[in-house]
C-alpha cells in the first residue's frame, strides 16, 4: 500500500509541473441554435474534446473559448433535452475562428455518454453493455426525494421495504438480493456492507446528476458484490452560475408528513478553470402507523446532507476534482417514539454521522490517445443503535466503520487495423474497518477487510462492432488464493439504430462476518442475531446476457425498444437458517452454503416521444419476467417446509413513467409501479409458530402537475403538486402489537400521500 501511495505522489507531481498548458492565442467564438425554432439556447455545454476546457453559453447563446490549442480538435456540444454532436474545427495560431451550430431537441435520453460501462465516456449506443441513465429530469417528474426512490423506474429493478421498524431498504436487481449488487459513489466503491443498509436512502437527489445502472455481472472491473448489476451514482458538479431553493411536502390520510428541503448553488470563475458545485438538503418525517396498533410501520426520520463538489483545471489536459459532504440520519422506529428506546416494548433507534469524499487526478495526452486517472476515495460512519424488546436497557449499541479506496487506471487508444481500440489497466485498493458493539448481547464485532485488485481490459470498435475481452485479478484477505474474475462482451450493429449485445461475466462474494442481512430486527418481542458458520465458503456466479436495442427516429417521433435475457448461476450460495436461541433468549440465526442456485428472465422496456412545439408527449415502460430458484429445496425453519423458490421475488413486475406537456411551461407527469406476487417468511410472534405467505400483487400509481412561472430573465418559480399511491394499494395483513414480526412487510413502501412543491431557480 506504501509504494502505490509513493507513486500517486510522484505521479501527481510530475504531471501537475511537467504539463502546463502553452498558449497560442487561438480562440473560438459562435453560437448555438435550436434546430426548429432557430432560437438561440442559454447554457449549453461547449466542451474540447480529450481535455479540460470547456464553458457554457451565455444567456444569449454564444461561447467564446480562448488560448485553444491549434491544430484538428472535435468540439463536444451537450445541452439537457437536446442531442449531444461533435464537430470538426482546425484551430489557427493567432487566429479567432467562429463556429455556430444548431442542436435538436430530443424528448428522450436515448445515446447520452455514460461512464459505468467501461470505466470510460462512451455513448450509450456505443457501449459495451446496456446502461440505464435515470435521469434528474426523472426525479423531478416523479418527485422522489432520495436515490432509493427512483430506482423502481429502470425495468430489472425493484427496491424492497424490509423492515417496518427501521425502515430498511433492499435494492434487488434481476432477482438478486441486494448484497449482490455494487453501489458506486462517482465511480468508487466506498459503500461497506454496514453502509449499504441505508445507504440509498441516505443520498438525496439534490446531490445527485445522474444515476447509470448496468444489470448483470460488472466483476471485471468492479470487483466482489458486483454479481447482480452496478449502480453508479454521479453526483453534480458544477457548470454555470445559479442558485436553486426547493421544497417539497407530504401529507397522508393519518396527517403523517414527510417535509423535503433543498438548497444548491454552482459558482465558475471567469476563466472556467475553478469551479464549486454547492448542494444542502434536510428531510423530516413523522412516524406512520397503519393499523393503528400504536407501533409503526414507517419509522420518524430526520436527515440532513451538506457537501460540495470542486474542480480545478491544473491545465488543458488535467484537472483535479474533489468531492466532500456529511450526512447526519436519525430514525426510529417501534412503539412509544417519544420516550426513551428502553421505554418502548419494541424500539429500533439509530443515530448516523457520515463523512465522505473523494479526491481525483485526471490527465489527457495532447493526442488524446492516453489518460491516467489517480483517486482515493473514503468514508467514515459513525452510528449509536438501539435494537431491542420488552425495555430493554442492555440493548443499546455503537459502532464505527471506514471505507477507503485507492486506485490508478491508465487507457490507451490505438489505430488497429480497421478498428479502434481501448486498452484500460489498473490497481485499487480497498480497505473496510468495522467495530460493531453491542455488549448487553456479549457481541463485539471487528472486522477488518483488505482487497487488492487489478484489471486489464482491451476493446475494438469498429463501425459496426465492438468486441471487449477482460479480468480482474483480486485478492481477499478472508480468502486464501487470490480470484480471478473473466468478463466478455459483444456489440453488433446490422443496421443503423439496432444494436445487438451478448455478454459473460464471473464473479465472487467472499464470506464476511457483517453483511446487508446481519440487520438486527425484532421478531416476535424478541431480537434476532445472525452469525457465520465457521466453514462458510465464498459464492461463485457465472452470468450471460443477449440482448436487442433498436433505435429509431420517424420525423417528429422517435421511438427506442430494448429487450434483454439474463441468467446467473450461483455456487455455494449463502443461506439463513434458524439456529435456536443463546444464552439471553435471543433467536439465532447462521449464515451458511447451500448448493446452488439460478435466476433468469427477461427485460422488456419502450420509450416513445412526440413533440410538436409547444405540445410534447412521452412515454416510457418497462416489464421483467424473471425465475429465481434454488436447485435443491431449501428449509430456514423446522415448521415450514423445503422449497426452491427464493424470498421477495416476484416473477412478473415493471413500470410505467408518462409526460406530457399541453402548452408551454405546464407539465402533466404520471408514474406507475407494478409487482406481482411474491413468496414471503413470515416468523413467529404475532402467529403462533413460521410460516411463508403468497402475496398479492400490488399497482401504485402516482400524478404530479407542475407550472412554470418566469420571473425575470432566467429566474424562474416551479410549482407542483400531486398524489403518489393514488390506489392506497398497502399490505392488508400487517402483524400489530408487540410480538409482531418486523421484517414481515411487502408492497408499496408509503400510503396514499399527497404533496406539493416550491422550486425557484435563479
Amino acid at each position: 500500500m506504501r509504494k502505490i501511495i509513493q507513486v500517486f505522489i510522484v505521479l501527481l507531481i510530475g504531471v501537475m509541473t511537467s504539463w502546463a498548458q502553452e498558449e497560442y492565442d487561438a480562440h473560438l467564438v459562435g453560437h448555438v441554435l435550436d434546430e426548429k425554432t432557430g432560437e438561440h439556447l442559454p447554457y449549453v455545454s461547449v466542451q474540447l474534446k480529450g481535455t479540460s476546457i470547456g464553458t457554457v453559453t451565455d444567456e444569449s447563446g454564444h461561447y467564446f473559448l480562448k488560448n485553444l490549442p491549434v491544430g484538428k480538435q472535435t468540439i463536444i456540444f451537450s445541452f439537457v433535452g437536446y442531442e449531444t454532436i461533435e464537430l470538426p474545427v482546425v484551430i489557427k495560431e493567432r487566429t479567432t475562428t467562429e463556429l455556430k451550430t444548431t442542436i435538436r431537441e430530443v424528448s428522450q435520453m436515448l445515446n447520452s455518454v455514460v461512464v459505468t460501462s467501461n470505466r470510460y465516456a462512451t455513448k450509450q449506443q456505443e457501449a459495451a453493455t446496456i446502461v440505464n441513465v435515470l435521469s434528474p429530469k426523472l426525479f423531478e417528474t416523479t418527485a422522489v426525494t432520495c436515490a432509493a426512490d427512483a430506482l423502481d423506474f429502470q425495468p430489472g429493478l425493484r427496491v424492497d421495504n424490509t423492515c417496518s421498524n427501521c425502515g430498511k431498504t433492499e435494492l434487488r436487481i434481476n432477482g438478486l438480493q441486494g448484497q449482490y449488487t455494487q453501489i458506486l459513489m462517482d465511480s468508487r466503491p466506498v459503500f461497506s456492507s454496514m453502509a449499504a443498509v441505508y445507504g440509498l436512502e441516505q443520498v438525496p437527489a439534490a446531490m445527485i446528476d445522474r444515476i447509470e445502472v448496468v444489470r448483470g455481472g460488472g466483476s471485471a472491473m468492479y470487483g466482489a458484490n458486483a454479481i447482480g448489476g452496478v449502480v453508479n451514482i454521479i453526483t453534480k458538479e458544477p457548470v454555470r452560475n445559479f442558485v436553486n431553493i426547493s421544497n417539497t411536502s407530504h401529507i397522508n390520510e393519518h396527517a403523517c408528513y414527510d417535509i423535503h428541503t433543498d438548497l444548491n448553488a454552482s459558482v465558475i470563475s471567469e476563466n472556467r478553470k475553478i469551479g464549486a458545485y454547492l448542494f444542502a438538503t434536510h428531510r423530516t418525517r413523522s412516524e406512520y402507523d397503519r393499523d393503528n396498533d400504536g407501533f409503526s410501520e414507517l419509522p420518524k426520520l430526520r436527515s440532513t446532507t451538506a457537501g460540495t463538489r470542486v474542480f480545478f483545471k491544473t491545465s488543458a489536459y488535467s484537472k483535479i476534482i474533489a468531492e466532500y459532504h456529511h450526512t447526519t440520519d436519525f430514525r426510529r422506529g417501534g412503539n412509544n417514539l417519544d420516550l426513551e428506546p428502553h421505554q418502548a416494548d419494541i424500539a429500533e433507534q439509530l443515530r448516523h454521522n457520515i463523512d465522505a469524499g473523494s479526491f481525483a487526478f485526471d490527465w489527457f495526452s495532447e493526442d488524446n490517445r492516453h489518460f491516467v486517472s489517480a483517486y482515493s476515495a473514503l468514508q467514515h460512519i459513525g452510528r449509536e443503535s438501539y435494537f431491542g424488546t420488552g425495555r430493554d436497557t442492555a440493548a443499546y449499541g455503537r459502532s464505527t466503520d471506514l471505507t477507503s479506496t485507492t486506485g490508478l487506471q491508465y487507457r490507451f487508444s490505438y489505430p488497429c487495423g480497421i478498428a479502434k481500440g481501448d486498452l484500460s489497466v489498473g490497481t485499487e485498493y480497498t480497505f473496510n474497518a468495522l467495530h460493531d458493539r453491542m455488549l448487553g448481547y456479549h457481541r463485539d464485532l471487528i472486522q477488518d477487510v483488505h482487497v487488492i485488485g487489478v484489471y486489464a481490459q482491451n476493446e475494438w470498435k469498429g463501425n459496426q462492432w465492438s468486441v471487449l475481452v477482460g479480468a480482474r485479478l483480486e485478492k481477499h484477505n478472508f480468502l486464501t488464493n487470490p480470484i480471478c474474475t473473466p468478463r466478455a462482451t459483444f456489440r453488433y450493429t446490422p443496421v443503423e439504430g439496432l444494436v445487438l449485445r451478448a455478454g459473460y461475466s464471473s464473479g465472487y462474494r467472499a464470506p464476511q462476518a457483517y453483511d446487508e442481512d446481519l440487520h438486527v430486527a425484532a421478531v416476535g418481542g424478541e431480537v434476532s442475531l445472525i452469525t457465520l458458520d465457521p466453514q462458510l465458503r465464498p459464492e461463485y456466479s457465472h452470468s450471460a446476457t443477449l440482448s436487442a436495442d433498436w433505435y429509431r427516429q420517424f420525423g417528429k417521433w422517435e421511438i427506442n425498444l430494448t429487450a434483454e435475457g439474463f441468467y446467473t448461476y450461483l455456487q455455494d450460495i449463502f443461506m439463513l437458517r434458524e439456529n435456536g436461541k443463546d444464552a439471553a433468549g435471543n433467536l439465532l440465526f447462521v449464515r451458511t452454503n447451500a448448493d446452488a442456485a439460478w435466476v433468469g428472465g427477461l427485460n422488456i422496456e419502450g420509450k416513445i416521444a412526440f413533440r410538436l412545439s409547444p405540445f410534447a408527449f412521452s412515454l416510457s415502460a418497462g416489464y421483467t419476467y424473471q425465475q429465481s430458484r434454488y436447485t435443491t429445496p431449501q428449509q430456514w425453519s423446522p415448521t415450514v417446509s423445503a422449497n426452491t423458490r427464493m424470498f421477495r421475488t416476484p416473477n412478473n413486475y415493471g413500470y410505467l413513467l408518462i409526460d406530457i406537456q399541453p402548452v408551454k411551461d405546464f407539465t402533466i407527469s404520471i408514474n406507475g409501479k407494478a409487482t406481482g406476487s411474491m413468496l414471503v417468511p413470515h416468523l413467529a410472534g404475532f402467529i403462533p409458530q413460521d410460516d411463508e405467505t403468497i402475496t398479492p400483487s400490488f399497482w401504485d400509481f402516482g400524478i404530479r402537475l407542475a407550472y412554470d412561472v418566469h420571473l425575470y430573465k432566467q429566474y424562474c418559480l416551479e410549482i407542483s403538486c400531486g398524489v403518489k399511491n393514488i390506489l392506497d394499494q398497502y399490505q392488508r395483513d400487517i402483524d400489530k402489537g408487540q410480538f409482531r414480526d418486523a421484517s414481515y412487510i411487502y408492497g408499496p413502501s408509503i400510503p396514499r400521500t399527497f404533496f406539493i412543491g416550491l422550486s425557484l431557480k435563479i
